[in-house]
């Protein structure tokens, strides 16, 4: 009989892509994934917030208690930084970090194949870590995502995940391309580029970057559709702008990690721009490419942040247009510079904040969306329900077409109706 295993997966689309990698080996050795019942389960954990580690702790107890007598594994950003506090709960037989995640399943062979369990903790540091490859040759999305790189150096007040992920390690273009090619020929029609700090690839490696890999992942035959996940608004200057300007498949959108639109508070978070430089590079990037659109992330609540602060993040989002804001209150991270800086918002601020800053966003989607109607893009379907077939545009405008035929993988013209909440009713052509 087949050994069952489990994967218990938190935060990022790193996280989920390194998990999906690992089920893909195991099950290479015969495993067959389940939800619970299983022989081995992994926990993979995240450490964004307090309350992300809040929840991988509960995901461990979850997954004890849902899989009895498994051998369980724990992995991740949280057990990286608190491999202790994981070790110390009854039930958890090996805890590692960020380092050698492909050895988890070693371990897990050993232990089905001699019935040695190899326990304790083997979480180590960071500073030399090489590149770790892991692969995915599919996807249980209609884009699959390729990791292109880990790491991040920016050292970010409120930010954690450098001391969880360590310095900034790209993976070789070649392998990127590899990856490409087998997610193309398995059918999949766009492919997004995740990782920590998307923008910091090739840093460490000789002779290219972002711009280089986008440009060699065009070449990629049967690929539609080229994305990029979150990326640093200061790294879109025109000199990356102008290299790109002409990839074909690359997606008309960018998701900012913008996090304020104030320069004082953005000069307390630590980041590596001010409001000027986002509107230069916005503005050069809609002239190359007029049919781009943007998302964002903010946090509101930032310590210090005063109501004339938030008032000028309010105004800065109402001149960037955006399509979509993730709108999140500042939520207090133990080890940050952060944490320990005066003038912490009251929970109540936050909340009244970000309820009103969603409304403005909702307000400026609706406006940008109107400007789009009547107008024809080619929409690539994602799922179907009910009677709807669900995609997004290129510019990642989420379409809902009432239909009966089977869209799902199709890429088919649409010409875009009204807005509702976000959704556009589509026509197909």
């Amino acid at each position: 009989m087949a050994c069952k295993a489990a994967i218990y997966t938190l935060g990022c689309k790193v996280n989920q892509y390194e998990s999906k990698a690992l089920m893909e080996l195991l099950q290479k050795e015969g495993f067959v994934e389940v939800n619970s019942g299983a022989d081995v389960c992994i926990i993979n954990t995240c450490a964004v917030t307090a309350e992300s580690e809040r929840k991988a702790r509960q995901t461990v107890r979850k997954a004890i208690k849902d899989n009895p007598g498994a051998y369980v594994l724990v992995t991740g950003c949280a057990s990286q930084i608190h491999q202790k506090e994981f070790s110390a709960i009854e039930g958890v037989d090996f805890v590692n970090g960020n380092r050698e995640k492909k050895e988890l399943v070693a371990h897990i062979l050993q232990y089905t194949e001699k019935g040695e369990k190899r326990r304790g903790q083997a979480v180590s540091d960071l500073t030399d870590l090489p590149y770790e490859e892991l692969e995915l040759s599919s996807s249980e999305r209609t884009r699959a995502f390729i990791k292109i790189e880990d790491g991040c150096e920016s050292r970010c007040a409120y930010c954690i995940i450098p001391q969880a992920r360590g310095p900034v390690r790209s993976r070789l273009p070649e392998r990127c391309v590899a990856e490409a090619e087998r997610l193309a020929d398995a059918g999949y029609k766009e492919i997004v580029l995740t990782g920590i700090e998307v923008s910091a690839y090739g840093q460490d490696l000789k002779n290219t970057d972002l711009g280089d890999l986008i440009l060699a992942l065009e070449k990629v035959e049967g690929l539609e559709r080229l994305r990029l996940s979150s990326i640093d608004p200061s790294f879109l200057r025109p000199v990356f702008v102008d290299k790109i300007a002409d990839a074909a498949k690359l997606s008309p959108h960018l998701h900012l990690s913008l996090q304020s639109g104030c320069d004082e508070t953005l000069n307390r978070m630590r980041r590596k721009y001010n409001t000027a430089l986002v509107l230069r590079n916005i503005d050069y990037l809609r002239k190359r490419l007029p049919q781009i659109r943007f998302t964002a992330d903010v946090i509101v609540g930032f310590p210090g942040e005063t109501e004339e602060e938030f008032a000028k993040t309010c105004a800065f989002l109402g001149q960037l247009e955006l399509l979509h804001t993730h709108v999140f209150p500042y939520s207090r991270r133990p080890g940050t510079e952060a944490d320990r800086m005066p003038m912490q918002i009251p929970e109540e601020v936050k909340s009244r904040r970000s309820a009103e800053l969603i409304g403005l966003c909702n307000r400026i989607r609706d406006r940008v969306l109107a400007q789009e109607e009547g107008k024809i893009y080619r929409v690539l379907f994602e799922q179907g329900k009910e009677g709807l077939a669900v995609g997004h545009t290129a510019n990642f405008i989420e379409v809902a077409v009432k239909t009966d035929r089977h869209l799902t993988n199709s890429i088919l013209p649409v010409r875009l109706g009204k807005n509702k909440e976000g959704i556009v009713e589509g026509f197909l052509e």
